[in-house]
């Protein structure tokens, strides 16, 4: 036919083979040539990093397409070897090198470029050793592949913390080599902002990836044995080979002379028809400039998605279809061993350099319904103006990342509203969400801070505060205060605040904080109608103590002298027993499954084991205490749970009670896993040691403060201390049994309080919001849901860690409550008892 085009495209992969795909469904007579200068024209690029690992096995699954595949399928030419070196538009030709051919002209009558990018190689001294590698194509990753199945290699160094270097050193590490990775920048993973790239960074570093923070390499040497990488600071560190991944460059270089613009970093400027400066040329891929769609400003960002999608576009442009890109979101996901990450729109990065006013909030909801098994808490974190319109997002977390971001991406593209987040009706079922979906909570707190129902503070503005102006409030309970706190902090829990305001100075600002910005809310909310200025914390502690993470480097003796080669084994284990290794260092490491070797477990005997998968805070640390109480000296218990928090909280416990962590790893599915060793035998060359002991006065009945009384005994138990409760007056009907067999009979005044006062704590009203009894149940019922211990099982947990139960004589007589009502453990007791319980106490409390 005399009238079908003539189309050449040069570069396959996503860009290049999409386009040629789309163009022959379009039209089936057009002549179609595709230039590659590599082997293969279609081949999963993302997936490279999986094969070194062994996660993909066959090599062959990373071939999509191939040239006789495209050929048969779709009657393309498909031309490999063959590099496009000239583009003369003028006359509508491309110069040729092919490997069969040598050098020829070809004409066009449209022509789509898609020549992708190329890794950065930096001009430094040694950068030809034939141990540095790029990971571009199949042939890049089967030299890596071979040179990791020669000899006797051990050991590699990954240059580059962006998605390709991450990927890389996980997959070195699950391929059984030591790894270490260096990173110019103060954080992996430039598109997360600081506190949710930490939490990546951390997960590389429990699963045994040494890190370098901030370091510059400026120079390669040849060695001996393997290569040495030269860092700014004199540091010279080795390894058997060298991954080289500080970023990618535009792969143009071929069409300086050709006339198409060209942006300041050698990108190809195009239009929305992925059109380029001359007619009849169209580019797609990681080598040109598009739109930034959340704020229309010049981008670049190198994804598969938005490359298989302008693809599609050039091709209908040709074939006369009027579609258009819109423009790229930046939308990705990234693997980090157990963990997941994904992000979408704009970073606060980027909001600060467009000098962009912004907001930000955080939430940790849990990945399903907690009480279902396996669910674990996700970190997600919202951008938006301060109208409210959806800027950006970002989420970690080891279950339902990709989902959350998935739908604020769409919120996103459709110029959605927080207020649009609260609103969405996403699928629920407790192994999959929660009735109220994590994109829906972090639309409420949102709304909330639009709405001004509250006001925030994020961690890195604690610097910012002024201690003779404001307060800085903990209204976590005690329990958690004590495994950790901000420092400066004051320490009220929130079911407390009511009766303790007159502790706060109405003249300062409160900045409060709780775990996870939840309870910080309530009690803003406390403090604001009181008349308090008041702000909370957006994320709570959890994201201050992640954002503190700072990595642990190279040791000393591993960086210099000798061979250099970082000894996989040496940083992370030492002696605690004769005859006995355990995994340690002051940041704890998870090894792979893939690397038995370095997986101790094996090496301890273990004595116990308790999986307390479900609990939540402080649930876990009390089952800990308790089983750890039957154990004698130096046995061992393996724990298992699941609670994200319990990794920080049991090395604070542990450090409180004296007990030994021989091991602490997280999985990839989330589940930490403990084994810890009981070690109560004292140095006999230390000064002998006061006997830690808390007494608590419980004159209260009401159910809040029953529950907070019995949460801080707990705590205080499993932290080994000894605590006295002594309860008088109304605090008498906590202790009541829920039903007598033989109920004592009782006349007067006696029977006037039986009938006025509860006859349990089954029956106990609230201080607050009782609401005719309806706010006890709704209370119980929150417990229930979030895996916290009722009240009565708060108590027989309390009993069975030794907690003395005393009950004051006098107000036994005056409310007529006889012994046989009270439960069976209690003791009677008078003030003097009290008095000389606290005497020995160094810790006493009235609530």
């Amino acid at each position: 036919m005399n009238n079908r085009k003539k189309v050449l495209i040069v570069g396959g992969v996503a860009g290049g083979a999409s386009a040629a795909a789309r163009l022959r469904r379009l039209d089936e007579h057009a002549e179609i040539i595709m230039f590659e200068k590599g082997p293969y024209i279609s081949f999963a690029n993302c997936g490279l990093p999986y094969y070194i690992g062994g996660t993909i096995e066959e090599r062959g699954r990373l071939l999509v397409q191939t040239p006789q595949g495209m050929e048969d399928r779709f009657n393309i030419d498909v031309r490999t070897k063959s590099e496009v070196i000239a583009v003369d538009a003028g006359k509508r030709i491309v110069q040729v090198r092919s490997a069969e051919r040598g050098i020829y002209e070809e004409s066009y009558d449209e022509l789509i470029l898609s020549p992708g990018a190329r890794p950065i190689i930096p001009d430094l001294p040694g950068k030809e050793n034939a141990l540095i590698y790029t990971v571009r194509n199949i042939p890049d990753i089967d030299r890596i592949k071979e040179q990791i199945n020669s000899s006797n290699n051990q050991s590699s160094i990954v240059i580059g913390g962006g998605f390709i270097g991450v990927e890389m050193a996980e997959n070195l590490k699950e391929a059984g080599l030591d790894v270490t990775l260096i990173e110019g920048n103060d954080q992996l993973l430039t598109p997360y902002d600081p506190e949710m790239a930490a939490a990546l960074a951390q997960e590389m570093e429990q699963n045994g990836v040494r890190l370098l923070f901030s370091k510059r390499v400026q120079g390669f040497r040849t060695q001996d044995q393997g290569i040495g990488v030269e860092l700014a600071d004199g540091t010279v560190l080795s390894a058997d080979l060298v991954i080289l991944a500080i970023g990618v460059t535009p792969d143009t270089s071929f069409l300086q002379d050709s006339g198409v613009a060209l942006g300041s970093r050698g990108h190809i400027l195009v239009n929305e028809k992925m059109e380029s400066s001359i007619p009849h040329i169209y580019a797609v891929g990681d080598a040109v400039e598009v739109k930034d769609y959340v704020h229309g400003t010049p981008a670049a960002i190198p994804l598969a998605g938005p490359a298989n999608k302008q693809g599609r576009i050039a091709a209908d442009q040709i074939a006369g279809l009027a579609t258009t890109y819109k423009g790229t979101q930046g939308t990705s996901i990234i693997k980090v061993f157990g963990l997941t990450a994904a992000s979408t729109g704009s970073n606060e990065r980027t909001l600060k350099r467009m000098q962009k006013d912004y907001r930000t909030v955080i939430v940790h909801p849990a990945s399903h319904a907690s009480y279902y098994p396996g669910s674990s808490a996700l970190a997600l974190k919202l951008l938006f103006t301060p109208q409210g319109k959806l800027l950006g997002a970002q989420a970690v977390g080891y279950e339902g990342v990709d989902k959350r971001i998935d739908d604020i991406a769409v919120a996103i593209h459709y110029g959605g509203h927080v207020k649009d987040l609260t609103e969405l009706e996403l699928s629920y079922a407790p192994p999959y969400s929660s009735a109220k979906d994590p994109v829906n909570m972090a639309g409420y707190a949102a709304e909330n801070m639009i709405d001004g129902r509250v006001s925030s503070f994020t961690y890195d503005q604690l610097s910012e505060r002024d201690p003779a102006e404001s307060i800085l409030l903990d209204v976590r309970s005690g329990l958690e205060h004590g495994n950790g706190h901000i420092p400066g902090s004051l320490s009220i829990p929130v079911d407390e605040l009511r009766q303790r305001l007159g502790e706060l100075d109405a003249s300062k600002e409160i900045w409060v904080y709780c775990q996870v910005g939840l309870r910080g809310y309530t009690a803003s909310q406390i403090l604001r109608q009181h008349g308090y200025r008041v702000k909370n914390l957006s994320g709570g502690y959890k994201t201050y103590r992640q954002a503190q993470f700072k990595p642990a480097g190279v040791p000393e003796e591993n960086s210099r002298g000798g061979n250099g080669n970082i000894d996989s084994n040496s940083s992370y284990i030492k002696r605690v027993k004769e005859g006995q290794s355990i995994s340690s260092m002051n940041i704890p490491t998870s090894h792979t499954k893939t690397e038995p070797q370095t997986d101790t477990s094996n090496e301890i005997q273990i004595d116990n084991e308790l999986n307390v998968c479900g609990l939540s805070c402080p649930g876990p640390l009390i089952e800990v205490k308790q089983k750890m109480d039957q154990l004698a000296d130096g046995q061992t218990l393996r724990v298992k749970a699941s609670d994200p928090g319990f990794y920080e909280d049991v090395k604070a416990w542990a450090n409180m009670s004296g007990s030994d962590v021989l091991k602490l790893e997280r999985d990839k599915g989330g589940v930490i896993e403990a084994i810890l060793s009981k070690n109560t035998l004292t140095d006999t060359n230390s000064s002998q040691q006061l006997e830690k002991a808390s007494t608590m006065v419980v004159f209260s009945g009401e159910l809040d403060k029953a529950i907070a009384s019995f949460i801080i005994a707990n705590g205080a138990a499993a932290s080994g201390r000894k605590v006295t409760m002594f309860f008088t007056f109304w605090g008498l009907n906590i202790i009541r049994k829920p039903e007598l067999k033989h109920a004592p009979v009782k006349t007067g005044m006696a029977r006037m309080f039986d009938l006025m006062l509860p006859s349990s704590s089954l029956k106990l009203g609230l201080s607050k919001m009782n609401m005719f009894g309806a706010g006890p149940k709704m209370i119980r019922g929150l417990m229930k849901k979030n895996n916290v211990a009722s009240l009565e099982q708060l108590m027989q947990s309390a009993i069975a860690q030794g907690v003395e139960i005393v009950a004051c004589q006098m107000s036994m007589d005056l409310m007529g409550i006889q012994r046989e009502e009270l439960m069976d453990q209690t003791v009677i007791g008078g003030v003097g008892y009290y008095l000389g319980q606290a005497d020995q106490a160094n810790h006493n409390l009235f609530i």
